[in-house]
C-alpha cells in the first residue's frame, strides 16, 4: 500500500478542489523570500538579465501576502459569500489561526537572526480581516484602493505632524518593515481575487493583463519619484549596489525624513514640523516603490508584479502540472517550509549570525523542494499546517456543557 502512494500521489495531488496554481505560487514566493534572505544579488538593471534575481527582494513577500488574502477568500467560501449563521465560527476560526502564526512567528523572531519575519503581521492580518468576510469583491477592490492610495501618504503625514512619535505599537503596526497599510491592501487585493472564480482561465487571464497594467504604474511612478530625488531609489530595484539580498530585514517607511533633533514642545512646534517637512515626505511616500519602502508606487508596481505571477501560475500550471508539482508540494506547506529556511539560518550561522551565499540559497531550494514533496506523498498535510487548523477549531469549537 505505502508503495503505492507515490504513483497516487502524481495522479490526485493539486486537483481540484485545490488548485495547483496558488501552490506554485506559494511556493515561489517561499523560494524568494529565501534568496531575499540569504542570496546574493547585484542592484536591479533592465538593460543586465543577471541582476533580475534582485527582484525577489520585496516583491517575495509581496506575493506570499497576496496569496493570504486568496487563501482567506476559499477557506471562508470561495467565490460564495459566507452565510451569516457561519461567520461567527469563520470569526472565531480566524482569532485562532491567526494567533497560532502569531506566535510561530514570535518563536522564530527570538532565535535573533536578521530576517524580519514576516508571521508576526501575517497573523495579526488574519484577525484584521474579520469584519468584511461577507464584503464583494468589488468592495474589497475599493478598500484595497483607497489604502494602496491614501494610506503611506497619510501614515508619512501623520508621522511628520506628530514629530516621529515612536512605540513599539505603532513601529509594528504603521512604521515597521511590514506597514499594515500596505500589507492590508494586498490581502484585501487577495481576497477580491479569491472571490472571483480564481480557478477559471478567463480570470487568470484577466488578473496577468490587470498586474501588468498596475506594475507599469506603480514603476512608472517610482522612476518618476526617482527622477524627481536626484537619482534615488524609487524606482523598480534597491538603492546602490547590494553584496547581499538581506534586504527584507530592511526598515519600511524610507521615505520619512530622518529623526528631527529640535527639541520638542509648543514652543519649538513650528520649526520642528517644517523640519519634518510633512509635504514632501507625503509626496515622497506616493512615488516610493523601492522594496520595503511602503510607498504607494510599490504597492501597485510590487502588488501588480505578484498578481501577474499567480495569473502565470494559475495558467501554466494545467499544462505544465507534472513538471510543476514539486513547487506545488512546497507551497502546500509554506509555513513549514518558512519556519524550516529560518531555523536552517539559525543552524548555519548561530544566533544573530549574518550568511549570505548561493549556494546555501541553492541547497535551501532543493532540500525544501524534496523534502516537502516526500512529506506531501507519504504523510499529507505540513506539521505547521496541521498545527495551525487544530488551532482554528479549537477556537471554533463549541464549548461542552
Amino acid at each position: 500500500m505505502t508503495a503505492l502512494r507515490p504513483v497516487r500521489w502524481f495522479h490526485e495531488f493539486g486537483r481540484p478542489p485545490r488548485i495547483l496554481g496558488l501552490d506554485v505560487a506559494r511556493g515561489i514566493a517561499i523560494l524568494g523570500m529565501a534568496a531575499a534572505h540569504i542570496a546574493v544579488t547585484d542592484a536591479f538593471e533592465w538593460g543586465d538579465p543577471g541582476t533580475w534575481t534582485d527582484l525577489v527582494n520585496g516583491r517575495s513577500s509581496i506575493l506570499f501576502a497576496l496569496l493570504a488574502g486568496v487563501s482567506i477568500a476559499l477557506m471562508t467560501g470561495r467565490h460564495v459569500l459566507p452565510a451569516p449563521e457561519r461567520v461567527p465560527s469563520l470569526r472565531l476560526a480566524l482569532v485562532g489561526r491567526g494567533a497560532v502564526i502569531f506566535l510561530i512567528g514570535l518563536v522564530l523572531e527570538l532565535l535573533n537572526t536578521p530576517i524580519a519575519v514576516i508571521l508576526t503581521l501575517y497573523g495579526l492580518l488574519y484577525i484584521a480581516v474579520i469584519p468584511v468576510l461577507r464584503w464583494r469583491p468589488r468592495r474589497l477592490l475599493i478598500a484595497a484602493a483607497v489604502l494602496a492610495l491614501v494610506g503611506p501618504a497619510l501614515l508619512a503625514l501623520l508621522h511628520a505632524i506628530a514629530l516621529q512619535p515612536y512605540g513599539a505599537g505603532i513601529g509594528f503596526v504603521l512604521y515597521g518593515t511590514y506597514p499594515l497599510t500596505v500589507w492590508l491592501a494586498l490581502v484585501l487585493a487577495g481576497m477580491a481575487l479569491g472571490r472571483l472564480r480564481v480557478d477559471q482561465v478567463r480570470t487568470a487571464v484577466v488578473a496577468l493583463v490587470v498586474g501588468v497594467l498596475l506594475a507599469v504604474v506603480g514603476y512608472g511612478l517610482g522612476a518618476v519619484g526617482c527622477a524627481i530625488d536626484g537619482g534615488a531609489d524609487g524606482g523598480v530595484g534597491v538603492s546602490g549596489s547590494s553584496a547581499s539580498s538581506w534586504s527584507d530585514t530592511a526598515d519600511s517607511s524610507s521615505f520619512l525624513p530622518e529623526d528631527v533633533s529640535v527639541p520638542a514642545g509648543w514652543e519649538n512646534y513650528p520649526e520642528a514640523l517644517a523640519a519634518t517637512d510633512p509635504l514632501g515626505s507625503a509626496v515622497r511616500a506616493v512615488l516610493a516603490a523601492g522594496p520595503h519602502s511602503g510607498g504607494t508606487a510599490e504597492v501597485l508596481g510590487s502588488g501588480g508584479f505578484a498578481l501577474a505571477v499567480i495569473a502565470l501560475c494559475l495558467l501554466l500550471s494545467r499544462p505544465l502540472r507534472w513538471v510543476l508539482l514539486p513547487l506545488g508540494a512546497l507551497g502546500s506547506m509554506p509555513l513549514t517550509a518558512y519556519t524550516a529556511h529560518v531555523l536552517s539560518v539559525v543552524l548555519v550561522a548561530g544566533p544573530g549570525g549574518f550568511v549570505a551565499s548561493n549556494a546555501l540559497w541553492v541547497a535551501t531550494a532543493l532540500g525544501l523542494l524534496l523534502v516537502t514533496t516526500l512529506w506531501s506523498m507519504f504523510v499529507g498535510r505540513g506539521p505547521l499546517e496541521r498545527l495551525v487548523g487544530r488551532g482554528a477549531a479549537a477556537m471554533a469549537a463549541v464549548p461542552r456543557r
